[in-house]
């Protein structure tokens, strides 16, 4: 997780929310990106969308079997359906997403028994650093806006 936080700095180099993504396996890392919705102008260069494509090109498949993904804030409808597809087998997730999340916040897309594949979850792997970074990232728009915290 802390490479994915790593990732998700790198991110705000171009103004994006600071979202990483790592994917193991093999104990290897095969995958390792961040959020360039903004740098990319393309709403689908989430952090996940953005691995997946990178690992299935190491792996030379389109499934991630055997696979565990790092992120740093819980996934979209978007990339929890992009994980389900590419049938990654284990999810770690720093914080949770209490407004968007799909992972078991608010919606639950990747242990969705009328899926194909279920991927497993686990929360909490250095929630409090990526929680902070999130929160900071949009204190600081939210001031650059001229509105209050």
């Amino acid at each position: 997780m802390t490479l994915a936080i790593k990732e998700a700095k790198n991110a705000q180099e171009h103004d994006d929310i600071p979202i990483g993504c790592v994917i193991i396996y093999n104990d290897q890392i095969i995958a390792s990106q961040h959020n360039k919705v903004e740098l990319h102008s393309d709403s689908t260069a989430h952090a996940e969308m953005l691995a997946i494509r990178e690992a299935q090109e190491k792996i030379g498949h389109k499934h991630l079997l055997n696979c565990a993904m790092y992120i740093t804030l819980e996934p979209c409808s978007m990339c929890a359906g992009a994980i389900v597809l590419s049938r990654i087998e284990k999810l770690f997730v720093a914080t949770k997403d209490p407004k968007t999340g799909a992972c078991g916040s608010v919606l639950n897309i990747v242990d969705n028994d009328s899926l194909n594949h279920r991927c497993s979850v686990e929360f909490g792997l250095c929630e409090l650093e990526s929680a902070t970074l999130i929160k900071n990232f949009f204190k600081q728009i939210r001031q650059r806006n001229g509105r209050r915290n």
